[in-house]
């Protein structure tokens, strides 16, 4: 085998990720993931788990015992969530309207579940009346909703989905993904069972940790298992056992990715969960007016939209890939293409964290302008 040349040091463009994630981390953030890794049973770091459950239970709104930050991007806790409470045979009722309702789809199927969907077209969301009329022909044993569809852009509202689970016996399980940090999410007053949601979007760190909580109607789920939980990594009753106490070891944990969430989290407690929503909700509607002004069309219906993620119909005639790449090359900014059913028809804009700022809106509204 020949010897590769001497690679150079690594040196990373400087974009701006406006796209549906990863988004930039403020310097804090990555300052605290340069700092030197510990073990993972180091009792300065079993403090640190402590403390990010804590941050976590605040910005979830959630006072569930098991909430911890999952070794693994958003699919981990995507995964977490159905392989603990979905046993085989278990009806599981999917409200898919979009891209990552179908993942769902995909991952309770593989756990055996029977799988019951119902559907909207991508760009709408479902009523209240009709996850009622679901739950009553269906009788599910779980009722998952994604709450940010990031493929378009759409907020499925969860206000009295809770107690419709409650009065079927159902619990009720959401993707937050591309929610939590900069949408009101509030788990506990919307009685949400399992929620999970990552590290890259709203919460400003880099990809690689899911936050997760579950309420104690699920834990009974689990516990009440007649089969183990097919998913070792990610069985809550195992890394209950490393977030809980006595403390046992599970796995290697990612300490420094763990620093960073930390920091992101205490970002958030500093400005207040509140003012983070409404920056982001600001920031959106900045940007929908400008997008307004140059003569581009939201996809979704503004009361639905996501501040976080905005789906931008592609104008006729227009390449929208070509407009893409010509804003990576010549300004550095990333905005992302359609997924499934939309992908050439709309670019989806992401203002997460700590990109959901005033300048980056102008500039970005700014290079669109010029490239259109």
């Amino acid at each position: 085998m020949s010897i590769p040349s001497q690679p150079q040091p690594l040196s990373i463009p400087p974009r701006l990720l406006l796209g549906p994630g990863p988004s930039n981390a403020n310097p804090r953030i990555l300052a605290a993931m340069s700092l030197p890794a510990i073990g993972h049973l180091d009792p300065f770091y079993l403090q640190m788990m402590d403390e990010i459950q804590t941050l976590l239970r605040y910005v979830w709104q959630t006072e569930n015992e098991l909430t911890i930050s999952i070794s693994g991007t958003g699919s981990a806790g995507m995964e977490a969530s159905l392989a603990n409470v979905v046993e085989p045979g278990d009806v599981v009722l999917i409200g898919v309207m979009g891209y990552f309702g179908n993942r769902l789809v995909d991952m309770a199927t593989r756990y055996g579940a029977d799988v019951r969907k119902i559907n909207k077209p991508w760009g709408e969301n479902f009523s209240l009346a009709e996850l009622k009329e679901a739950l009553e022909t269906h009788k599910p044993a779980i009722l998952a909703l994604v709450n940010a569809e990031t493929s378009t852009g759409v907020r499925q509202p969860l206000e009295g989905v809770g107690e419709l689970c409650r009065e079927h016996n159902c619990l009720l399980l959401v993707d937050a993904v591309t929610s939590l940090g900069g949408v009101p999410f509030y788990a506990d007053q919307w009685g949400v069972d399992l929620a999970y949601s990552c590290s890259q979007k709203g919460l400003g760190c880099p990809p690689g940790l899911s936050p997760f909580t579950m309420s104690d109607r699920a834990w009974e789920k689990l516990q009440k298992r007649t089969t183990p939980v097919s998913n070792w990594y990610l069985d809550m009753n195992l890394l209950n056992q490393y977030w809980g106490e006595p403390r046992k070891y599970h796995h290697t944990a990612p300490c420094n990715m763990n620093y960073g969430l930390r920091e992101a989290l205490s970002l958030i407690v500093e400005e207040g969960i509140e003012n983070s929503w409404q920056r982001h909700q600001q920031n959106a509607e900045l940007l929908w007016e400008g997008l307004e002004k140059i003569g581009l069309v939201c996809h979704v219906e503004k009361q639905f939209r996501l501040p976080t993620l905005t789906t931008v119909r592609i104008p006729e005639g227009v390449n929208g890939k070509a407009v893409s790449s010509y804003l990576l090359q010549e300004y550095n900014i990333e905005i992302g293409g359609g997924l499934g059913e939309l992908a050439g028809k709309v670019w989806r804009i992401g203002l997460m964290g700590y990109n959901s700022r005033p300048e980056n809106v102008l500039l970005l509204l700014e290079a669109l302008r010029k490239v259109l």
